[in-house]
């Protein structure tokens, strides 16, 4: 049973996202890294020998047209079923049937589980029996990482398929083929300016399904002139319910942008750093650029000064991967405050570029022996590791010894923040004589 073709023939006055929906793979735009040409599922689907598969990726990649068209080209049964409405008797109901279909006819079945993070690990399990013994194939989709979300049995079984954001000229070719197609919007004349083009296929942020409903309701709340719609700008605005701003993220406005957010939360102010931050996420920038950019400045302007700022803004990068936006925002906005107001030193910054730089211009230092590795007895007896101090047998933890056989000085904590303490524990061992063992 193909719901998808059935839904797609009744349903003319569906959003302009589902009529336009791919009816074949020539017709699906982007994700060419697992639908190109001789790519493995590409070539599962056009041979119709589709195995397990669970399709993961943010709304609006292609995650449910995918499914469609397989629907489309497949000879299979094909069932679809939401996980959000469908309980574990909807599942047994359409298993069993496909049992029946495969033992009566010798019919596979397709089962599409869109958002299978919403079935809780017991009623995942349900289909690992009929997955495992093949009596259905099943296809899940999710938003949600799968190896987080779906029972391990479950992603062991399947081809794991990730569905990326689509490209700035991908969302464009969406929207250019749904004014050209009579399932779209063929029958309106519509005058698509370029910066209002521009402007839907980089707000949409990948999401396909976002840029269409903008594109749809423009048209059709806009009063043509002379015959025709003018798509204006300021239409993309209101359609979309956001405003433009001065932000290219290949031009000077991303890199000035970027530039202005780092150098505030260095010079130490959190309102203009959050400004900024919140321009940039307004105009759609990846939330993982912007926490490298904030990872970075916590290794370089606040260093040793404050420790944490490190681990606050490595939480806030690995937190914002795992949860997205519109939640990332949060995490981001935290550990930029913190950077910004935080004690500032680039000292540990400054000494590896001098010492980087020494290596560089062939200052090659021998290392001394008692520093050396010696694992055997061979090698000590040519004197490696000889005289050697282990740190931990003397007071404080630490004791006078050779480490580098020229004078070098490429730390230099300053007297701010946890550097001053830093800073008084060098100079005491500087001054102090050699420890007692």
């Amino acid at each position: 049973m193909n719901l998808f073709t059935q839904e797609n023939s009744s349903n003319n006055n569906a959003p302009l996202a589902f009529r336009m929906c791919p009816r074949n793979l020539d017709e699906f735009v982007g994700q060419e890294h697992i639908l190109g040409p001789g790519k493995l599922l590409r070539r599962s689907i056009e041979a119709d020998r589709i195995s397990s598969l669970i399709l993961f990726g943010p709304p609006g990649t292609g995650k449910t047209a995918l499914a469609r068209v397989i629907a489309n080209l497949t000879k299979a049964n094909f069932v679809h079923l939401n996980a959000a409405m469908a309980k574990v008797d909807d599942l047994r109901a359409a298993i069993n049937e496909a049992k029946d279909k495969k033992k009566l006819y010798g019919t596979k079945t397709i089962v599409f589980l869109d958002e299978i993070h919403r079935f809780n690990k017991l009623q995942q399990d349900v289909l690992l029996p009929d997955v495992e013994e093949g009596n259905i194939i099943l296809i899940g989709a999710t938003t949600e990482n799968p190896f987080f979300y779906v029972v391990s049995a479950l992603v062991s079984r399947s081809m794991i398929c990730e569905l990326k954001p689509l490209a700035t000229e991908n969302i464009k070719t969406i929207m250019k083929n749904a004014m050209n197609d009579e399932r779209g919007l063929k029958g309106f004349k519509i005058d698509l300016k370029t910066d209002a083009l521009e402007f839907l296929a980089k707000i949409s942020d990948g999401d396909a399904r976002k840029a269409l409903s903008a594109l749809e309701i423009g048209t059709l709340t806009t009063k043509p002139e002379k015959g025709k719609i003018n798509f204006t700008l300021k239409v993309a605005e209101e359609s979309i319910q956001k405003k433009a701003v001065v932000y290219d993220k290949k031009g000077d406005g991303h890199y000035d942008t970027i530039s202005a957010f780092i150098k505030s939360m260095r010079g130490s102010d959190p309102d203009a750093a959050l400004y900024y931050l919140a321009k940039m996420l307004y105009a759609g920038e990846d939330p993982r650029f912007i926490a490298r950019r904030i990872v970075i400045c916590a290794a370089e302007d606040v260093g040793n000064a404050d420790p944490l700022a490190l681990v606050v803004a490595n939480s806030a990068l690995q937190v914002s991967e795992f949860v997205g936006m519109p939640e990332a925002r949060i995490p981001l906005a935290q550990a930029t405050t913190y950077i910004a107001t935080a004690p500032k030193s680039n000292a540990a910054y400054m000494g590896i570029d001098k010492a980087i730089s020494d290596v560089e211009n062939d200052i090659t230092v021998e290392i001394p022996g008692h520093l050396k590795n010696a694992p055997v007895k061979g090698m000590k007896e040519l004197g490696r590791s000889k005289g050697y101090k282990y740190a931990h047998d003397y007071e404080g933890g630490w004791v006078k010894q050779e480490y580098l056989k020229v004078n070098r000085k490429y730390y230099e904590p300053k007297d701010i923040g946890f550097e001053t303490k830093i800073r008084k524990r060098m100079m005491d061992q500087q001054n102090n004589g050699p420890q007692q063992a």
